[in-house]
């Protein structure tokens, strides 16, 4: 039906409100809308440990409407609704109690306390049920939740901003500033929203950052990571110096000195140790240990080449944030923001699809960048 679609696609509208700060559960919306199409709810999964998108959209209707029900209305859901307890009731209870008469659902829940089970309640209570109304929105929606529950690796976003050419950086080393003043400020949102940003020890070391946000108030306050094999950075970096106030995770090579680590770690950093001794599958283990230990859920990774090169290799990169600045560098030396190993067949390469273009144009500087968001399709 066409009024389903357009209703749920309010709901998904309203779960995107939740980004970064829903994390590690995912993103979703509900409407509630009357038998003669009016809405009576709404609501949206607002943050981790909050109330879920059913339980808001309630309590809504019961605020915008305190002398009427909601039998017989339909519940429009970007997701399976949960039928287990967490740290909310289970949702189904929640529709069930409302005496709700139909339940329209964007996707299924891949979580495997959930996955099915929920359709499955609804439907024993005689509830009308319809599953997959703008499904594949809803799935790209929860992405990053779906790449941690079924693969237990977290959504990688590489970011780089390079010249016109696709340079990261002068033959020199010289890359401030590549990119405007806007298209940093917009970094600082996108660092603002995650749970871990990631550099290379090569970055790390010619740029000595601090890799936290300047957003006022962040929604989130990424984990520092820097993948350093020989241990190699200093303690008087501003990384190691700003430790004790956010954390910084240090990913070493299975040969790093004892006492390297020993000094890292007396700083206030967290220091781990790799065991491969393959830095590809090192790399790996990385993303497999922010998933495991701290539920990473979306990872930014800022360079350098080497690592950004080493993920594509590994094809484990889902999102690419590119900012092209109207610069020329130019200079075989000049280093691009790919390396690795590549592919050797462009028929081998990973499929890629425009999610949005933006235009960060800077009035002081008079500079404008174009900025892509590029969203990497995975085989099927």
């Amino acid at each position: 039906m066409k009024s389903h679609k357009i209703w749920m696609a309010h709901a998904l509208e309203l779960a995107r409100r939740g980004l970064g700060r829903v994390e590690p559960n995912p993103m979703v919306g509900c409407v509630l809308v009357s038998s003669k199409g009016e809405l009576l709810g709404e609501g949206f999964h607002a943050y981790w440990g909050g109330p879920h998108a059913e339980t808001v959209a309630i309590e809504d209707a019961k605020q915008r409407y305190p002398n009427e029900t909601l039998k017989g209305a339909t519940a429009y859901v970007t997701l399976e609704p949960c039928c287990h307890h967490g740290k909310t009731p289970p949702c189904t209870d929640a529709l069930l109690d409302a005496q709700v008469g139909q339940v329209v659902i964007g996707c299924r829940d891949p979580y495997q306390t959930s996955a099915g089970r929920g359709l499955e309640r609804l439907r024993e209570a005689g509830l009308q049920v319809e599953l997959g109304v703008l499904e594949n929105e809803a799935q790209e929606l929860i992405r990053p939740f779906l790449k941690l529950v079924e693969k237990k690796l977290p959504f990688v976003i590489a970011k780089w901003a390079m010249s016109l050419d696709g340079k990261i950086a002068t033959r020199t080393g010289d890359s401030r500033w590549i990119s405007n003043q806007a298209s940093r400020n917009w970094v600082h949102q996108l660092r603002a929203r995650v749970d871990a940003i990631l550099v290379g020890i090569g970055t790390a070391l010619a740029d000595d950052p601090l890799l936290m946000t300047r957003c006022p108030q962040p929604v989130r306050t990424a984990r520092r990571v820097v993948v350093d094999t020989s241990l190699a950075l200093p303690v008087e970096s501003k990384l190691v110096t700003s430790a004790r106030d956010v954390a910084v995770l240090i990913w070493g090579g299975p040969t790093a000195e004892t006492a390297k680590a020993d000094a890292l770690r007396s700083a206030g950093c967290e220091v781990v140790l790799g065991q491969s001794s393959d830095a590809n599958e090192r790399l790996k283990e990385l993303l497999q240990y922010l998933a495991t230990q701290y539920r990473c859920t979306n990872l930014l990774v800022e360079g350098g080449g080497k690592i950004l090169g080493s993920l594509f290799d590994l094809q484990l990169v889902d999102q690419c944030e590119v900012f092209i600045a109207s610069k020329i560098i130019g200079g075989r030396e000049a280093p691009s923001p790919i390396l690795g190993r590549g592919i050797v067949d462009l028929s081998h390469g990973q499929k890629c699809s425009m999610v949005q273009m933006q235009t960060h144009f800077d009035e002081a500087e008079g500079s404008t960048d174009s900025h892509w968001t590029i969203r990497i399709v995975a085989d099927t």
